[in-house]
């Protein structure tokens, strides 16, 4: 028997029903979308549209604000290293970003400061979160963006995108959401938010991997200041150059059209998994990481003090699949720098581990963690 999938923060199974749409388009629905002279490369441009329109449904934006991406991080990149020309030439050279941002945020950050902007990293509470007024603070005159994720990808809190939002507007300053975690889940404040540009990736709403998006939106009263970071061959608007890759599109769009129809029923689910783990691990010395109330229904992050997180991921190796990090950095051993910006004590940054699920999950093993934790327990 494998081990129960707990991990789908950091990817999700692909539903087969998206595989299913894409199969077409790998074996018998061949063509370039690209190519305008033949049958098969429109019947591909036709499976591209019909995609980007489902996206915009889903968030409620413009078609032809939807930017094709291979993912999140890339979309990111796009942004951050995008907006560059435009801050030097606009003298508009402060950022302010949360000092919990994903990598691929924080990383094009310290290229940007290496150019000589200024980044600032905006705190958040020990509940993992920040507060719209420490943004508001921090404001300038020569501020040239707000880049905030929309839900954090270790412990699932949300960030008050919208009231950032609505503290930006009319101002000048460009605002952008990293909604890798939250497309397809929080639909409804999504397709509310007002903000420029916004990342959304497909293995994260259970489509494939390899495919994103960056909604990058169309104001009437000024440009997109935005510039390529690659060249050749204009697709995209001229912001992400090479070939389409047909079925992977076909796959996020129809992840993105499951989503719109079943998301209410997705969360109603994980919250019940959800108060059954919290019931379960009641039992042991346990510590929630992030604000409860505000975290995602599909995710809780743990400590279970005098527990390794390494010996307790061991020990349930055989019983669940759990992380105790973000997947683009669990190779190594540092500790979370989304923990640490909390303040909470090494010791419980030590014993945290995250689960996370989704459809396909009927029920946690808790069992199987309560007796790990007291057998492993200091």
């Amino acid at each position: 028997m494998k081990p129960v999938y707990l991990d789908y923060n950091a990817t999700t199974p692909l539903d087969p029903r998206v595989f299913e749409a894409m199969r077409p388009y790998y074996q018998t629905k061949v063509g370039n979308a690209g190519s305008r002279t033949h049958a098969y490369g429109q019947e591909a441009k036709n499976a591209v549209e019909r995609a980007r329109a489902e996206i915009a449904s889903s968030l409620g934006c413009e078609a032809r604000e939807v930017v094709f991406t291979s993912g999140a991080t890339e979309s990111n990149n796009l942004v951050l290293l995008g907006l560059i020309s435009h801050g030097m030439s606009t003298s508009r050279k402060h950022v302010l970003a949360t000092c919990i941002e994903h990598k691929s945020v924080l990383e094009p950050l310290d290229k940007l400061c290496a150019l000589g902007f200024e980044v600032e990293l905006v705190p958040v509470t020990a509940g993992g979160y920040a507060e719209p007024d420490a943004v508001r603070h921090r404001l300038r005159r020569d501020t040239l963006l707000v880049t905030m994720m929309h839900a954090n990808n270790e412990t699932g809190v949300l960030q008050p995108v919208t009231e950032v939002a609505g503290l930006l507007a009319d101002s000048g300053v460009l605002f952008h959401v990293d909604a890798a975690q939250t497309f397809g889940k929080q639909v409804d404040e999504l397709k509310r938010l007002d903000c420029d540009f916004m990342s959304i990736s497909g293995h994260k709403i259970y489509g494939p991997s390899g495919v994103g998006a960056l909604i990058v939106r169309r104001r009437t009263s000024r440009r997109v200041p935005l510039t390529p970071i690659m060249y050749g061959g204009g697709q995209e608007r001229g912001f992400r150059p090479g070939t389409l890759p047909v079925p992977l599109i076909v796959g996020l769009g129809a992840a993105a059209e499951l989503a719109r129809k079943e998301y209410r029923e997705r969360a109603a689910n994980a919250e019940r998994l959800k108060r059954r783990l919290l019931m379960a691990v009641a039992a042991v010395d346990h510590r929630i990481n992030g604000d409860l109330a505000r975290t995602q229904s599909h995710v809780v992050n743990i400590s279970f003090p005098g527990v390794d997180s390494e010996a307790l991921m061991l020990a349930l190796n055989s019983e669940i699949a759990i992380s105790n990090g973000a997947a683009c950095t669990s190779s190594g051993h540092a500790p979370s720098h989304v923990l640490r910006s909390m303040n909470l004590p090494d010791d419980q940054i030590a014993s945290a581990v995250r689960f996370s699920w989704g459809p396909g999950v009927s029920e946690v093993p808790s069992a199987a963690l309560v007796e790990a934790v007291l057998r492993l327990r200091w």
